[in-house]
């Protein structure tokens, strides 16, 4: 495969901050709490740490916007939150990155939130504060209502960040597909669970290989061939148009109905994969929102990922990490 790196570094200076990309999903709090591990408590055989950093980031379909937004693109989010103290951090964050909020609606359930303590580099405990059961009819209608309005006042892609949490059920992921369609808008799904019916006629879709695997009878290898297969057989089940699967150490598969791409991962130490695969759904959607070919939207999105793995913790990517690691990367053939 043969990329010319002029041109993705003239999009990336240049062309970013004309797309527009509306995120919907699960919106999320990524809290964690950073420390020092100095001995075991007299209480209970656990680790004692001293803590001495807190962080706020935004998590799920959130941080698919953060990334967007830090590249430059004029983003919008919708998704659900509840009333509650994680919200406002969430709504803060939003504000202090320009992300477009209108599309945030409040339910009685609480702000989906992930806390996380880290001691040293390793995860110690996580506590997740959600309520994961499908959203009411009523906040349903209100969140595609807003998808098409957005659509009618112009966007250039969706994306639909579903993680399991009850905003991506399946009347409403049908519906934002449908009216993507009709409106020639091109929708990317980061897919959740066993029931991929939701999301047919999607135009892409970014699994990674665990989840690929969750809805095969037979679970497949990380292999070349097995996962055109699995995408193939997908594609045809479901009337997906497009197929990116992330693979780890093995890098990147783009399966299209006349062609495939095999995209090697850059080399490195991997310090935490979480954020990873926002980060390709938002690169991999930006670049074809804003005209380049899904294969160079593709071997963009693999450099970005390289740049949040060897990050700890829930990562975005900057317009200025991607010039970067574009620049040092040398052209794949």
């Amino acid at each position: 495969m043969t990329v010319n790196k002029e041109k993705l570094m003239q999009f990336v200076l240049n062309d970013i901050s004309k797309t527009r990309i509306l995120v919907v999903g699960d919106v999320m709090l990524d809290r964690y709490y950073y420390g020092e591990v100095t001995r075991i408590s007299p209480e209970a055989p656990v680790p004692i740490t001293h803590i001495t950093k807190i962080t706020d980031t935004m998590g799920g379909a959130a941080n698919v916007a953060h990334n967007l937004a830090l590249l430059g693109c004029q983003t919008s989010i919708a998704g659900f939150v509840g009333d509650d103290f994680h919200c406002q951090t969430l709504l803060d964050k939003f504000i202090s990155r320009g992300i477009d909020y209108k599309g945030i609606i409040y339910r009685q359930e609480p702000t989906t939130t992930k806390l996380r303590v880290i001691g040293g580099h390793q995860q110690m405990l996580r506590l997740d504060f959600e309520d994961t059961a499908p959203v009411a009819s009523l906040y349903a209608n209100r969140l595609v209502d807003f998808v098409e309005q957005s659509l009618a006042a112009g966007l250039d892609a969706v994306i639909l960040s579903d993680y399991g949490k009850g905003a991506c059920t399946e009347d409403v992921c049908s519906r934002i597909i449908e009216a993507c369609t009709n409106s020639e808008v091109p929708v990317f799904v980061d897919p959740k669970g066993r029931d991929w019916s939701k999301y047919t006629n999607a135009d892409y879709i970014t699994p990674n290989v665990k989840e690929i695997n969750e809805i095969l009878e037979k679970p497949i290898k990380n292999r070349d061939e097995a996962i055109v297969q699995a995408a193939t057989y997908i594609m045809r089940k479901y009337q997906i148009k497009n197929i990116l699967a992330t693979r780890s150490e093995a890098g990147m598969s783009l399966v299209q109905p006349d062609q495939v791409y095999h995209i090697p991962t850059k080399a490195q130490e991997v310090f935490d994969v979480s954020g990873a695969g926002d980060t390709v759904i938002a690169v991999f959607a930006l670049c074809i929102a804003g005209g380049l070919r899904p294969m160079e939207a593709a071997y963009l999105s693999n450099l970005a990922a390289s740049v949040v793995i060897g990050k700890l913790g829930t990562y975005a990517v900057s317009n200025t990490e991607l010039q970067q690691v574009l620049q040092g990367k040398s052209e794949e053939k």
